[in-house]
C-alpha cells in the first residue's frame, strides 16, 4: 500500500524507489536511492527535484515493489549468454551479451510480454551482431507497486523451451571465394572483391581458406566451387554473374556443382540479384557486382545468420523486404541504421 506525506514531514522516513535528478546537457543520475533514510538537510534538494511529497511504502502479501519485479523479469527473459546485474537501478535492469555474437530476440514472445501493459522490456533488433557486454536490453516494471499476479503472468507470457533473448557466438567458418568473370580471369581488370570479402569474414572471426578464379563458364565454375570444397571449405561464395546478361552464367554453374534448395532473388537494395543454396551442408552465397560496390548489402545482414548454422532460403529473405532498403547514407553507420531492420 502507498500513501503520501509532505516532504517536510518525511524526514525518518524510508525511500521506496530511486529518485532521478536530471540537468539538461548535464547529467541524469540517481540523486536518492531507494531504501535511504530521509534528513533535514535532505528536504531542500527533494523540493528542487519536485518532490514536496514522498511515499511511504506498506507493500501487502499479493503486491510487489518494481526492484523485486525487475530481477524476476530479467530472469525469465535471459538466455544463457545473457548476463546482468541482480540490483536494478531507478527500478530497472540492462541485460548485456555474455559474448560476442549475433543477438536473437523471440520477437513474439517479447510482443506478448509488453502487450499486458504492466511490464516491459526494449532490445536492440532481432539479427544484430553485438560485441561482449553489449547492452541488449532492459526491462522494468512500469509502476512502483502492482499486483504480483501481473509479474506472474508476464512471466508465464516468457515461458518457452528457447530464450526469449539470447547471443549465439559466430562459429569460425572456413571460407572458399569463387571469383568469376572474364575480366578478372584474363586479369583484363584487377579483382577487389577478395580484399572485401576477406576484411567482412575477418571481422566476424571467420577465414578466407581458399581462392579459386573462373571464366564466364558454367562448366568451369561448377569444378571450380568443388575445389574449394575438396580444399575443406565450410561456406562458399561467389562474386559477379549474378545478372541477367549472357555471359552471367554462374547462377547456372552453381546449379551445375549441384546446389539445391536454390533460392535466387532478394527483396532487400543493395543486392536483389543474391542467391542462397546448399551443396550437401556446405552452404553456398552468389553475390553480385554490387557487393563490391557497396560497403554494405543483403549479404551482410545473412553472413553472421549463416555463421551461427541458420539455414537461409526464401522464407528468411522475405522478411527482410521491411527496412531492407537502404539509405545510402553519405557516411555509413551500419548497424546502428534501419537497414535489414
Amino acid at each position: 500500500m502507498l500513501k503520501t506525506v509532505p516532504v517536510e514531514e518525511a524526514v525518518g522516513q524510508v525511500i521506496p524507489h530511486d529518485i532521478t535528478e536530471i540537468i539538461k546537457d548535464v547529467k541524469k543520475t540517481t540523486a536518492f536511492k531507494k531504501g535511504h533514510i530521509i534528513a533535514e538537510s535532505d528536504i531542500e534538494h527533494l523540493k528542487r527535484l519536485g518532490k514536496d511529497h514522498i511515499y511511504v511504502l506498506s507493500l501487502a502479501k499479493n503486491e510487489i515493489h518494481e526492484n523485486e519485479a525487475a530481477t524476476l523479469l530479467a530472469a525469465g527473459l535471459a538466455g544463457p549468454n545473457i548476463v546482468y546485474s541482480k540490483n536494478p537501478e531507478e527500478g530497472k535492469i540492462v541485460l548485456k551479451a555474455g559474448c560476442s555474437g549475433l543477438l536473437k530476440v523471440d520477437r513474439d514472445r517479447l510482443y506478448d510480454f509488453n502487450v499486458l501493459g504492466d511490464v516491459i522490456c526494449s532490445t536492440l533488433h532481432d539479427n544484430t551482431p553485438v560485441q561482449q557486454n553489449e547492452i541488449v536490453a532492459a526491462t522494468r516494471l512500469i509502476p512502483l507497486v502492482c499486483d504480483r499476479q501481473v509479474v506472474e503472468k508476464a512471466l508465464s507470457a516468457l515461458s518457452g523451451t528457447t530464450p526469449v533473448i539470447n547471443v549465439v557466438p559466430l562459429r569460425k567458418y572456413r571460407i572458399g571465394l569463387v571469383i568469376t568473370g572474364n575480366e578478372v580471369f584474363y586479369n583484363r581488370i584487377e579483382d577487389r572483391f577478395e580484399e572485401v570479402l576477406r576484411e567482412k569474414v575477418k571481422a566476424l572471426g571467420s577465414e578466407l581458406t581458399v581462392v579459386r578464379r573462373a571464366p564466364d563458364d558454367k562448366k568451369i565454375i561448377a569444378e571450380e566451387i568443388h575445389r574449394c570444397i575438396d580444399a575443406g571449405a565450410e561456406l562458399i561464395v561467389t562474386s559477379g554473374g549474378m545478372s541477367v546478361d549472357p555471359d552471367d552464367v554462374t547462377r547456372e554453374g552453381i546449379i551445375g556443382a549441384g546446389a539445391v534448395d536454390v533460392t535466387y532473388g532478394t527483396p532487400v537494395l543493395p543486392g536483389a540479384m543474391l542467391l542462397c543454396g546448399f551443396i550437401g551442408p556446405v552452404p553456398v552465397v552468389g553475390i553480385p557486382a554490387c557487393g563490391m560496390y557497396h560497403k554494405i548489402t543483403v549479404f551482410d545482414l545473412i553472413l553472421p545468420r549463416i555463421l551461427i548454422g541458420e539455414k537461409i532460403g526464401r522464407k528468411q529473405l522475405a522478411e527482410l523486404g521491411h527496412g531492407g532498403l537502404c539509405r545510402n547514407c553519405p557516411t555509413c553507420r551500419y548497424p546502428i541504421c534501419n537497414f535489414g531492420k
